[in-house]
């Protein structure tokens, strides 16, 4: 069995009040025997006023709360895979960036999310994320103590094919770290989470953000593991924290033999016709 940590975080609009929370995660994923730390999307800075949340995102080499992680992982002999930070990227742009950090407080690992949420919603609310960020092109998958991790964020999971790829490159378990709202996530996040898990027979790791946010957003939480049957095996409703869950990595085998779908899978041939 190995024993990793989920944080289900209200993140806010200081990076550094929301910083010390990870590092105090990383501590006491240490103390509780967990091998990896996983941490929902936007982790260090939650903020919708764009123009406010400018002033806080930097290059990676700036970001203090990346520095911080490393170094407490490094201090405390643990693997984080943080959800995603906001940093700055090419001319001027920013980029929703997922980082894998080793036990020495290497960053073994990045992923830029590829499909920005633009949406109108019944509620009134509207959201461009291409507004401001651009989208990344590159699937990623990361070696860890746990396996082949494959790197997702948020949005994401509404698109099947990246799931495919990963499941393709046989990934142990894959990470879907989520700032979902509160009406998509009570119809969408448990069936979409379980379906992502059974089609790649791995593991999913879902750590999301919860509740009211300073910058007036309410998300819908429930961090979820659940395992490549579609079980889940930790689901933290409306739970502010840091919590455990233990992964049996024998199962990935045993279920892709019991349903070899991967094994399976074809090419669907394009028709011609017009």
């Amino acid at each position: 069995m190995h024993r990793i940590s989920i944080l289900q975080m209200t993140s806010g609009i200081d990076p550094e009040e929301n910083g010390s929370a990870i590092v105090a995660a990383v501590k006491a994923t240490a103390e509780g025997g967990g091998k990896m730390l996983f941490t929902p999307e936007m982790c260090g800075l939650l903020d919708r006023n764009r123009k406010r949340a400018a002033k806080h995102i930097v290059s990676e080499g700036q970001n203090g709360v990346l520095t911080s992680v490393c170094q407490a992982c490094a201090e405390h002999g643990v693997w984080a895979s943080l959800g995603s930070l906001p940093v700055l990227a090419e001319a001027g742009r920013f980029a929703n960036r997922a980082f894998v950090i080793d036990a020495d407080g290497e960053i073994r690992g990045r992923y830029d999310k590829i499909h920005m949420f633009d949406v109108d919603l019944e509620t009134g609310e509207s959201w461009r994320e291409s507004n401001a960020y651009q989208p990344g092109n590159a699937v990623s998958t990361i070696d860890t103590p746990l396996g082949k991790l494959g790197l997702t964020i948020c949005y994401d999971i509404r698109f099947p094919a990246l799931f495919q790829e990963l499941g393709g490159q046989r990934c142990d378990l894959i990470a879907i770290p989520a700032a979902f709202t509160v009406p998509t996530g009570r119809d969408h996040w448990h069936i979409l989470q379980r379906a992502r898990a059974i089609e790649a027979s791995a593991f999913v790791v879902a750590a999301a953000q919860v509740g009211q946010h300073e910058d007036g957003r309410d998300t819908y939480g429930h961090s979820l593991v659940v395992d490549p049957w579609g079980k889940v095996i930790l689901d933290m409703e409306q739970r502010e924290g840091l919590e455990f869950a233990e992964l049996d990595l024998s199962r990935i085998e045993e279920v892709r033999r019991q349903l070899p779908s991967l094994a399976n899978r074809r090419d669907i041939p394009r028709s011609d016709a017009p």
